[in-house]
């Protein structure tokens, strides 16, 4: 699949992440992301590695794996790679396509230029951090309380 610069901002529309960016916001931030196609099986991220991109599902699924336990499957608009780009520590997890799979990649400088830029892209990302801290946290003291 080879995405023009129009339909990569066309697919950073129907992305939750970049839904509160307008369409010149969007075309700059496609200016700067690169379209990986990925096979079955390949690794996208290394746990424990220091991650340089940020990465949007297209097409395909991938998965989320843990010190070996997959604990997400993740599809068509959801993204990742977003913890290590921020803070500049090692990847928490592996991401390893479960099949063909097609991302859109910023690499971490142009992450940090498109937070800069757009606004409501980092709050985006805050909500989607918010929500998952919230679930573990959730989860953590379930499991606590059992």
């Amino acid at each position: 699949m080879t995405l023009t610069r129009q339909e990569i901002a066309e697919q950073l529309a129907q992305t939750r992440l970049f839904a509160g960016v307008e369409a010149a916001g969007r075309e700059r931030i496609a200016e700067r992301m690169t379209e990986v196609d990925i096979a079955a099986d390949r690794v996208i991220a290394r746990q424990g590695e220091i991650g340089t991109g940020f990465f949007i599902v297209v097409s395909g699924r991938v998965r989320v794996i843990r010190d070996g336990d997959t604990i997400a499957e993740l599809g068509p608009g959801t993204f990742f790679g977003e913890l290590s780009v921020i803070d500049r520590e090692p990847r928490v997890a592996q991401v390893v396509a479960a099949e063909p799979t097609t991302c859109l990649a910023l690499a971490s400088w142009d992450f940090e230029a498109v937070v800069a830029e757009q606004p409501s892209v980092a709050m985006a990302i805050l909500r989607e951090l918010a929500g998952r801290l919230r679930e573990l946290t959730l989860e953590l003291s379930d499991a606590h309380h059992h």
